[in-house]
């Protein structure tokens, strides 16, 4: 079986993909720095795919995280890279101080693609949870503010964690069609 390149320069990514995986699929991270577009996660992820697919000349798959705010109709989304670079968690949590709504969901949204010129596809977890003052390690940026009933993912035991994820129910789906007898994209 080929190794599929994941295209991140966060260790920390690559070692939940793993975990989540359970080496059922090789995976090697390779980091590339993709220009991202504005867009939906759907749309992102999908250019990003094409873009790595052409770099790699082969079979690979990348991933999008969001934010989305119910209060906020589902902003900061795609962009929360970007706010959470410039507000941080404390930041974060102020945007929704004026509304009762605290909810959220954390959003994962992976693109494959076999190689050059195939159709990325798209597979998608959402997680509801509420926002909430940071709470547990800052592993994964916003983890310690989104809370899923009663813990925030950063205080989550990984196990736990990568059982239940936004990031497992997508790489979850990813592995269910790769088992529909579609890994012949990755046999060698």
């Amino acid at each position: 079986m080929k190794t599929l390149k994941f295209v991140t320069g966060n260790p920390n990514k690559v070692i939940e993909v793993n975990a989540i995986l359970g080496g059922w699929i090789p995976v090697e991270s390779v980091s590339l720095d993709l220009p991202e577009i504005q867009g939906s996660l759907e749309e992102i992820a999908t250019d990003k795919c094409r873009r790595a697919a052409e770099i790699i000349n082969g079979p690979v798959i990348v991933e999008d995280s969001a934010l989305e705010f119910h209060a906020m109709k589902g902003l900061p989304g795609p962009y929360i890279k970007y706010f959470l670079e410039s507000l941080g968690n404390d930041g974060l949590n102020k945007l929704l101080y004026s509304h009762t709504d605290k909810s959220a969901n954390a959003v994962c949204t992976f693109a494959f693609s076999a190689g050059p010129e195939m159709e990325p596809l798209v597979f998608q977890g959402r997680l509801e949870g509420k926002i909430v003052p940071a709470r547990g390690p800052p592993v994964f940026g916003w983890e310690p503010i989104f809370e899923h009933k009663g813990e925030t993912l950063a205080e989550m035991a990984h196990d736990k964690k990568n059982k239940l994820s936004h990031r497992y129910q997508a790489l979850f789906k990813f592995q269910e069609w790769l088992a529909r007898d579609n890994n012949r994209f990755l046999i060698q």
